[in-house]
């Protein structure tokens, strides 16, 4: 048994990542600003939720004092404007990694799991991208004074995703679906997969010091990602794709919307394909499973969890 720390862990990928290790026999803190937001997590028997401000360099070395290892799946897709990026984007994707790494040297841990994203780099078209490439540049700039390993998942789908639901829900209410970034290009990874991919990685000798790109076995346009789940939920709707200058005002007009659906940022990021090379494939002999073997179950309403997250969208959690 392993004592981890696993900040996000009350996250979309961290809850499937936190009961795999659960299951593997691994004792689990999840760190989380509001406890009642992860009260799926306890009846996990050998998971510890604590209220904590993980923003807090004090905070982050009480948390990963006597830990085996931590792992950061913290991670935000819009953040207020900022030059190189928004401070949003600067607090969870840069200042918390360094933040992460002086606590880890300061209590002789040496295990470090970091979550970055696909296409990922420090002059990338988006905040979200350039931040999320300078994070994990600092982690990988430590792999001599602690065994890190980095993740670049493409978008990742699952039961209560905010990608594929999202989509289902907009096919719902609208008679047609007019789309910014229609023709981006993505290779959607399951959820589980990336779970299992981390915790396989955990104690891995030739994992240290690697970044690992995360994919799924198909790559869909955006357009037919929207398509595929109003048709798998029921209400299948024409899909206009719009030209880059409307998709701007339209990603512009979402950004200033309540709920905040997509933003000019987001828009950016669509400028890069979020796929892998032809021949790359999940690590340690992990098959990926396909989005046509698991989506429609959650898009049609059969699968129960996924029912939680309407439940959650409307409450605004």
């Amino acid at each position: 048994m392993s004592n981890i720390l696993v900040l996000g862990g009350n996250g979309f990928i961290g809850r499937h990542l936190v009961s795999l290790l659960v299951e593997l026999g691994h004792s689990i803190t999840v760190p989380t600003r509001r406890r009642e937001r992860a009260q799926h997590l306890y009846l996990l028997p050998t998971v510890d939720v604590v209220e904590a401000d993980i923003f807090q360099q004090d905070t982050v070395q009480r948390l990963a004092k006597g830990c085996d290892a931590v792992i950061n799946l913290v991670g935000v897709l819009q953040s207020r404007p900022g030059d190189p990026y928004g401070p949003q984007f600067a607090r969870a994707h840069v200042e918390l990694p360094r933040m992460l790494i002086e606590a880890c040297r300061n209590t002789g841990v040496r295990r470090l799991l970091h979550m970055s994203a696909l296409r990922a780099r420090p002059d990338g078209p988006s905040e979200y991208l350039r931040s999320k490439g300078e994070g994990e540049a600092w982690v990988l700039a430590r792999q001599n004074e602690l065994d890190v390993t980095v993740f670049r998942p493409s978008v990742v789908f699952g039961p209560e995703d905010r990608f594929l639901n999202l989509f289902a829900r907009l096919a719902c209410a609208l008679p047609v679906i007019l789309l910014a970034g229609a023709d981006a290009r993505f290779q959607p990874v399951y959820v589980g997969d990336v779970a299992r991919v981390i915790a396989a990685s955990l104690w891995r000798f030739e994992s240290y010091a690697h970044a690992y790109d995360l994919c799924g076995p198909q790559v869909y346009t955006l357009r037919e990602l929207v398509a595929y789940a109003a048709r798998q939920s029921g209400h299948p709707r024409p899909v206009f794709g719009l030209r880059p200058g409307m998709g701007y005002a339209q990603a512009w007009l979402m950004e200033h919307l309540p709920g905040k659906l997509m933003s000019r940022d987001n828009f950016r990021s669509m400028q890069v394909d979020s796929i892998c090379a032809s021949d790359c494939k999940l690590p340690f002999g992990i098959e990926p499973r396909a989005l046509s073997m698991i989506a429609p179950q959650y898009l049609r309403g059969t699968w129960l969890r996924s029912r939680y997250s309407r439940y959650r969208d409307y409450a605004g959690r």
